[in-house]
């Protein structure tokens, strides 16, 4: 078959050449982004009268023709015509005759792979936006539920003091918020138009890039051509944000898989989010929440994957850079499905109250507790730090807790211990007591709350 390319050559590849070089079989994940680019490349060369009316309506007409079969997955793609660009080129021209060829007056495959790709993560993005949104309104509601709800927090995997669920459940609310925002600045990056800067120099065609833009709904044009064509950092700056997000949901899960195990025994996950063993059949596993902290690897491993892709290359395009495609649909495929997991995930997942007020009941996480109580009545804090060691040391001896330590015991260790104490180390009043500003205590986790549904546009 003859290329659309091969004028200059007296021979053709074998097919297996060909298929090695071929990037169809991935990149026609692009196809409405090129239609979409073809069909304000055109209206933008009909604007310039560098082509009239009717080839301009003649090509826009058979555009049209493909993006509706491409909608009906109607289109047959082939290894021959390599990707996507000349594979629809190929269409259009079978499909409205030699007038088809005129569609790449002025630009260069070049500016159209580049221009296709900002367009595709311009409308990934937003949804992105909109999916951690929605799994941010479900925290806030799971929280809004488990305001004091008591719990222990961990430092190490110890416990190291009690604190309000919801605060928990709100850190990752922040975490997400800073992803959100990260992704929203992002579109700075990604809302710029490549189209019209050719092969790497521009074109000697009266375009106006500025129209092809306008049609394509970005905010501004590349101001150097060789720029335009060669730039991927938009992509790596996607990957780099997305590989954070990943960072996140991966903490949570792995929160998530302790918190549903018999040992734990704080949450239950919905069915619909677990599997059984294929012979213990006892067995709730929760794979939904390990296979998103398992995929974690696989977005990171884009990141690098491009950067060292990009690292060497010299101006303008490559085909190396063909390999900037692959990793990026995987990691929108896989932040998009993961986040739609997590949300179901935490939305449908039934918190145990009564075992993790148990939990904070017997153990020895209100001893800070015991220490800001000597030190508030003027013992210096590292010498009240030491006596509720001792204390905590005794209780391990003795079999008992804090709160149930006699009060000779501890009047003996310290002479400043009085009665009230053991109101102090309620687990209760410990967390409520913590309201400095972004603190566990209930009213503070009640502002936080409130902020952040100021925060969501839903």
């Amino acid at each position: 078959m003859t290329k659309l390319w091969g004028g200059r050559f007296q021979k053709s590849a074998e097919q297996w050449v060909d298929e090695f070089g071929a990037s169809i079989g991935f990149d026609q994940t692009l196809v409405k982004e090129d239609l979409d680019g073809s069909m304000a490349h055109v209206q933008m060369l009909g604007d310039c009268n560098i082509l009239p009316p009717e080839d301009v309506q003649s090509i826009l007409g058979g555009l049209v023709q493909l993006k509706k079969l491409a909608t009906e997955n109607k289109l047959e793609f082939s290894v021959a015509n390599e990707d996507i660009h000349l594979n629809l080129e190929k269409m259009l021209i079978d499909l409205i005759g030699p007038v088809g060829g005129k569609l790449h007056t002025g630009r260069s495959r070049n500016d159209q792979v580049a221009t296709d790709m900002h367009l595709f993560l311009k409308n990934r993005v937003n949804e992105i936006i909109e999916l951690i949104e929605i799994f941010q309104q479900t925290l806030v509601s799971q929280a809004e539920t488990h305001v004091e709800t008591l719990a222990p927090g961990y430092t190490h995997l110890q416990r190291a003091q009690p604190i309000s669920f919801a605060h928990h459940l709100m850190a990752y609310f922040w975490m997400l918020e800073r992803d959100k925002d990260r992704f929203k600045d992002s579109m700075k990056r990604i809302d710029i138009s490549p189209l019209g800067a050719g092969a790497l120099a521009g074109t000697t065609f009266p375009i106006d890039r500025k129209i092809a833009a306008e049609y394509l709904g970005f905010a501004k044009v590349y101001e150097n051509s060789m720029d335009a064509v060669s730039d991927r950092d938009f992509i790596v700056e996607f990957l780099s944000n997305s590989s954070v997000l990943m960072a996140h949901l991966s903490r949570f899960a792995e929160e998530i898989i302790l918190w549903s195990s018999a040992e734990f025994n704080f949450i239950e996950l919905d069915d619909a989010f677990s599997t059984g063993s294929s012979i213990m059949p006892q067995k709730k596993n929760p794979d939904m929440a390990e296979l998103i902290r398992g995929k974690t690897g696989r977005v990171y491993g884009n990141l690098m994957g491009l950067l060292t892709v990009i690292k060497g290359l010299p101006l303008a395009y490559n085909k190396d850079m063909q390999e900037d495609k692959e990793g990026m649909f995987d990691t929108v495929h896989t932040i998009v499905g993961s986040l739609k997991i997590f949300e179901g995930m935490v939305r449908t997942m039934v918190v145990h109250s009564e075992r993790l007020h148990d939990t904070v009941h017997k153990d020895f996480s209100n001893a800070t507790e015991l220490a800001d109580y000597l030190a508030a009545k003027g013992l210096p804090f590292r010498e009240a730090h030491e006596v509720t060691g001792k204390l905590v040391f005794l209780c391990i001896q003795r079999g008992y807790f804090l709160l149930n330590l006699p009060l000779e015991d501890l009047k003996e260790a310290s002479d400043l211990i009085e009665p009230d104490i053991y109101d102090v180390l309620s687990p209760l009043a410990a967390v409520r007591r913590r309201n400095s500003l972004g603190g566990t205590g209930f009213d503070q986790v009640k502002i936080q709350i409130t902020e952040a549904k100021t925060r969501l546009v839903l």
